[in-house]
C-alpha cells in the first residue's frame, strides 16, 4: 500500500530513504484537501501565474499542463502541477463562483443540497450585483433573475444615496408586479429591502427587476441586490 485510501496520501515506506520528502508531500496534500477551496471549476488553461497551494478543478476542453486531466485535481505545489483524483461526496468551496460545491462522482454540482446518482440537483444560490439608477420614474436592471428558477425573496442595501424628486421607491417585477419586493423603502445610504415571496415565484425566462420612485422620479444611486434562488439541475443521460 503506497497511500492511504481518501486522501491519496503518501506512505512512508519500510527503509525508505529520506522519509521526509513523502512526509512532506503527504503534509502538502493533507493542506490543500481539508477543508477543500477550488479556485475555479471552470478555467481551461493553467493561470500563468499561481499561489503556491491553488487548487483547481479540471473541466473538459482543459490544455496545455492540464491536458489529459479532465476531472481531476491540479494543485500547485514546488512550481509545478500535482493531479489528484477527487472522490465521490468531497465538498468544496468554489472561490470564483461564492458557493459550495459537492463532487457527484463525475461532476463538481454548485450550490447543492441533493444530488441524485446521475447528477440532478437541488441548487440554491443567490445572484448578487450591484445596480447604477437611471433618471426616470423606474430602473430596470440587468435579467437579474435566471429562467427556470424559484425565488424565495430579493434583499438588498442602498450603497449611495438616491436621487431625484421621489420621496421612497419599491421593487418588484415591472408591469406585473412593481411592488412584489417591497414599497416604501429608503433612499439615504444603508438603507435595505429584504422581500420575501409567501411561496416560491417560478420564473421562466430571465427577468429584469425595475426599481420605482414613489412621489416623483429617481435619479442616480448605486443599490446592491441580492436575489435568492432554487434550481432544479437535469440528470446526465
Amino acid at each position: 500500500m503506497d497511500s492511504t485510501t481518501t486522501l491519496r496520501l503518501p506512505l512512508v515506506q519500510a527503509a525508505q530513504a529520506q522519509k521526509h520528502v513523502t512526509v512532506n508531500e503527504a503534509l502538502v496534500r493533507l493542506d490543500a484537501l481539508v477543508e477543500l477551496t477550488l479556485a475555479s471549476r471552470a478555467i481551461t488553461a493553467p493561470p500563468g501565474t499561481a499561489e503556491e497551494g491553488a487548487c483547481y478543478a479540471v473541466p473538459a476542453g482543459a490544455v496545455n499542463a492540464w491536458d489529459g486531466q479532465a476531472g481531476r485535481l491540479a494543485l500547485f505545489v514546488g512550481g509545478g502541477w500535482d493531479f489528484l483524483d477527487p472522490v465521490t461526496g468531497w465538498r468544496a468551496w468554489i472561490a470564483d463562483e461564492g458557493v459550495p460545491g459537492v463532487f457527484d462522482g463525475v461532476d463538481w454540482v454548485a450550490g447543492s443540497g441533493a444530488v441524485s446518482p446521475n447528477g440532478a440537483a437541488f441548487v440554491q444560490r443567490v445572484v448578487e450585483f450591484d445596480h447604477t439608477i437611471a433618471t426616470g420614474p423606474s430602473s430596470d436592471t440587468i435579467a437579474a433573475v435566471p429562467g427556470n428558477a424559484l425565488v424565495y425573496g430579493v434583499s438588498g442595501r442602498v450603497l449611495s444615496a438616491i436621487g431625484g424628486t421621489a420621496t421612497s421607491w419599491q421593487l418588484g417585477i415591472g408591469g406585473v408586479s412593481p411592488d412584489r419586493y417591497g414599497s416604501g423603502l429608503g433612499l439615504a445610504a444603508g438603507s435595505w429591502v429584504r422581500g420575501l415571496t409567501s411561496t416560491p415565484i417560478a420564473y421562466y425566462s430571465d427577468t429584469a427587476l425595475t426599481l420605482t420612485g414613489a412621489g416623483g422620479d429617481l435619479s442616480g444611486g448605486v443599490v446592491r441586490l441580492a436575489v435568492h434562488i432554487a434550481e432544479l439541475t437535469l440528470p446526465r443521460a
